[in-house]
């Protein structure tokens, strides 16, 4: 049974992707940028709902260098940042409450592919597609309990396109969390398998670098 939960790489890309998103709308709010390379991939992911592995849903690993390494940090509590932490387990419980709502799931799923179908005209990242996922957080998740509370920087927040970013990127994070279930994650394998996880997180990061150089 244990070996059943115990880690492996599709949990812990997941994870990967949860603390990516999460440590974007961070960075948005104290910022009012952030990692482009790491929002495009975890904005590609809230689209692919069929992809064929846990590592097509980002691209490839390289898509969630930035979360693998905010998730060694939180595991080995070097450069822990307490606010990520927090999102990502406030996140974990999120898509424990959508999961018990079914008819709220199914309007997120169809505001995504309708989203897509903005995609088509505008681009992934276009202000136009960004704003859409904005407004569906806001109608959806934003409506349940436990909300995720964003702090950082008030002059940043007060801007909208900023916003949407930020809550474009916590959207990407319940899609990761969602994924993390899908595979076996559960929370309470953060502290069983802590060590098996940082060792899997540090063994992708360094394949990912070697790779893209």
């Amino acid at each position: 049974m244990f070996e059943t939960f115990a880690m492996n790489e599709e949990r812990v890309l997941a994870l990967a992707g949860l603390f990516q998103a999460t440590a974007l709308a961070q960075q948005l709010a104290n910022e009012g940028r952030c990692d482009e390379g790491a929002f495009e991939a975890s904005l590609g992911s809230v689209f692919r709902i069929d992809a064929p592995s846990v590592v097509g849903v980002y691209g490839d690993v390289a898509g969630v260098r930035l979360g693998l390494r905010n998730l060694i940090s939180q595991l080995d509590e070097t450069g822990r940042d307490m606010a990520i932490t927090r999102m990502a387990v406030t996140v974990m419980r999120l898509e424990r409450s959508l999961a018990r709502h079914g008819s709220l799931l199914g309007d997120l799923q169809q505001g995504i592919v309708s989203a897509q179908r903005q995609v088509e005209h505008f681009g992934k990242d276009s202000p136009q597609v960004i704003k859409r996922l904005a407004e569906l957080y806001a109608s959806t998740l934003s409506t349940l309990k436990p909300r995720v509370m964003v702090t950082g920087n008030p002059q940043q927040l007060q801007q909208s396109n900023v916003v949407e970013k930020v809550r474009t990127s916590l959207l990407a994070a319940v899609r990761s969390a969602v994924l993390w279930r899908q595979v076996g994650g559960r929370q309470w394998q953060l502290l069983l398998y802590r060590r098996q996880c940082s060792m899997l997180a540090r063994g992708l990061l360094t394949g990912a670098t070697l790779d893209n150089g």
